[in-house]
């Protein structure tokens, strides 16, 4: 991963804004550096501001306000084909009239690169991506994942540093798109090249990227990697977006050392990390549903009426009332070491107070 040793500064968004009707901001001062050879995700829902902020990147749409920088270049102002950027587009994109490799010859052709580099690059390109023995077939001969694969390649045939890559697997089917994630990481891990990937697939971003930033209201809400996202969001939409969450509204009654003493809507009272929240307010509890503790030694112990019961091979989901809330997830390994749960009866649930978070007020 590039960047650790603080030169996060080879893609720039400095206060940058983005408004289509003169009045709404869709990026609201987007300040964001991305290290050379970094994979870095835009992760969020429809209408977040990802994509526009991706579109800006790629120079497909013009900033409102604010600098965009490439290599300690502005780019702003040069056009998308002077940029030097590879792109993947969830529609491939592939020109249909030409075959395989003369998709990707495309690109080294508008260079002028020689017809020898041009055949080397092709071939070494399609290498990459196993579809070394499709050259001479057209993108309708190929399957969706093939398409993709090609596209892909195209992106990479002329070595840019910086690949950006739109939703590109959305239209695989999940079995596909899974193996497809694995591919696109270890090419990158391979070739060292920069990559800005947007998507709304949670579990998407977490397999593949360096950093994730997650997108809400044309703001990102929290940068950071993987594991920092899933095990300590920042605030609730965070917490929410990224994993399954158990949500529990409560009140703060006061904070000690980090730590809050809250009393549940219910009247139950608990503890928790604080981590957004504030003394006398309201809070929103968040506690994965892995870190449920199913024992009557838990701290932090309630009472939990199993609802439903799901089995799902390697653990079993189970659905409780807890604290008044009928929708709080726990699972459960499938192991003998766990007794069996039925519907309709009462266990203790618990916490590890750290495993708990304390956020704002959703």
């Amino acid at each position: 991963m590039a960047g650790t040793d603080g030169s996060n500064d080879f893609v720039v968004f400095d206060q940058v804004q983005k408004s289509y009707d003169g009045e709404t901001l869709v990026v609201k001062n987007l300040n964001l550096s991305i290290g050379q050879g970094e994979f870095l995700t835009m992760l969020g829902p429809s209408g977040s501001g990802k994509t526009t902020c991706l579109m800006m990147l790629a120079g497909f749409e013009t900033s409102t306000h604010g600098e965009i920088r490439l290599g300690g270049r502005p780019i702003n102002n040069i056009p998308p084909h002077k940029r030097g950027i590879g792109m993947v587009f969830q529609n491939y994109a592939l020109f249909p009239h030409m075959t395989v490799a003369e998709n990707l010859a495309f690109p080294l052709q508008v260079r002028k690169m020689s017809r020898g580099d041009t055949r080397d690059k092709v071939a070494k390109a399609l290498d990459m991506v196993q579809m070394g023995e499709f050259g001479d077939r057209r993108p309708s001969q190929l399957s969706g994942g093939q398409q993709q694969r090609v596209a892909l390649a195209r992106a990479l045939v002329f070595e840019p540093e910086l690949v950006l890559m739109d939703e590109p697997l959305g239209a695989l089917d999940k079995q596909l798109r899974e193996h497809m994630q694995y591919e696109i990481k270890h090419i990158h891990e391979r070739l060292g090249v920069t990559v800005v990937y947007v998507t709304h697939d949670q579990s998407e971003a977490l397999t593949m990227s360096d950093r994730i930033a997650v997108f809400d209201d044309g703001v990102i809400q929290q940068l950071a990697p993987p594991a920092v996202l899933y095990e300590k969001p920042d605030n609730a939409f965070v917490a929410s977006f990224i994993g399954e969450n158990n949500k529990l509204s409560a009140r703060v009654d006061s904070v000690t050392n980090g730590v809050a003493n809250v009393t549940i809507d219910n009247g139950d009272k608990v503890q928790a990390l604080a981590v957004n929240c504030g003394d006398g307010g309201n809070t929103m509890l968040s506690i994965r549903p892995e870190r449920v503790l199913l024992s009557p030694d838990a701290p932090n112990r309630l009472d939990g009426k199993v609802l439903e019961l799901i089995y799902l091979g390697d653990h079993i989901r189970c659905r409780m009332a807890v604290a008044g809330h009928d929708e709080f997830i726990v699972k459960v390994p499938n192991s003998s070491d766990h007794a069996a749960l039925n519907v309709g009866e009462t266990c203790p649930v618990g916490w590890v107070t750290e495993d708990c978070r304390a956020l704002d007020a959703a």
